[in-house]
């Protein structure tokens, strides 16, 4: 895992020395290349839900159950929530808004009951909990991630179980398109912004949802992610909206950067099979550490919640 990791890290490393490399040459080409923005380095997303609603407009799914007073329970009890996050999603009860004009009928009728088992005290088992491949949008519950730019590729390492997105760039999608856990993912730059163009999720698996209540998703989920470097005062009307919506496990983070250049997607989500129109919503990260930390969640498959195994993957035949 070590030989594993300095590598990436030489990656990385050798990656942000091409650019500049790039830039020496002649025209428009040298003007494209240095133009593009530096994004290589760790990223800190820590809130759930994940997304900052969007200003206007049709955003994701949210929570009908709010925290009156206090923030999440577990082995040690529950947590005082500090002044003024009363109100906030609570995430010890996750009761998707079925009522969402978003929603196809058949939609909200599975964010409903997932919402029930949720309000029945049980925790509904999802990627997450189950240790399975987080699909496109779910991977955002990685609160880290790593973005390596290479010139024909981004790579972006997210924290728990070692998920791994590959996006090629400048290149069209995969055709005849065979579905993945994360769907076949292009993208390009138009100046200081990456733009990753992703379909071809895969749907025929266990837990396949996009958010933590449950949203379903078909084989027509579409996202584009539109990844910029902005200043505080560019971003602060998100992490506003994102304070007043979402628990933050870490705190303010973005406050403690304030000086610093955050990375901010803006994500746009269309998938006519399920909802009825395109929605919107941004993820802001802050800089992170100096490496995405191993997580492994299959080595603790009891569920103290629910006093039994997780339902991990488990291999029916080798792979090769």
């Amino acid at each position: 895992m070590c030989m594993r990791r300095d590598f990436l890290l030489f990656l990385a490393v050798a990656s942000v020395a091409a650019i500049p490399a790039m830039a020496q040459t002649a025209g428009g080409e040298a003007h494209h290349a240095a133009s593009i923005p530096n994004l290589t380095r760790v990223w800190t997303h820590p809130g759930f839900p994940w997304f900052e609603p969007p200003a206007s407009g049709p955003g994701p799914i949210t929570n009908l159950s709010r925290w009156a007073g206090q923030g999440p329970s577990g082995p040690g009890g529950s947590l005082a929530l500090p002044a003024g996050k009363v109100g906030i999603s609570n995430y010890d009860q996750l009761v998707g808004d079925y009522n969402s004009p978003i929603l196809q009928p058949w939609a909200a009728a599975v964010v409903k009951r997932f919402g029930e088992i949720s309000l029945a005290g049980i925790t509904a088992p999802n990627p997450s909990n189950q240790c399975w491949p987080f699909p496109m949008l779910f991977i955002y519950k990685q609160a880290t991630m790593q973005m390596i730019q290479q010139p024909h590729r981004i790579t972006m390492l997210y924290s728990g179980n070692s998920e791994v997105r590959r996006v090629r760039l400048n290149q069209p999608h995969t055709s005849p398109l065979k579905p993945s856990w994360y769907g076949d993912s292009v993208g390009h730059y138009e100046g200081d912004t990456l733009v990753i163009d992703t379909v071809g999720v895969k749907t025929d698996r266990k837990y396949a949802m996009i958010d933590l209540f449950g949203t379903p998703y078909t084989d027509k989920l579409h996202v584009v992610e539109r990844y910029r470097l902005r200043d505080y005062d560019d971003v602060k009307d998100a992490l506003d909206r994102h304070s007043k919506e979402n628990w933050l496990v870490q705190g303010d983070v973005w406050t403690r950067h304030r000086g610093g250049k955050f990375l901010q997607a803006h994500v746009t989500v269309e998938d006519e099979g399920v909802f009825t129109t395109p929605w919107t919503g941004t993820l802001t990260y802050a800089p992170g550490g100096a490496r995405v930390a191993e997580g492994v969640c299959a080595e603790n498959r009891m569920e103290y919640y629910n006093n039994r195994e997780s339902d991990v993957p488990r291999a029916t035949r080798p792979d090769f």
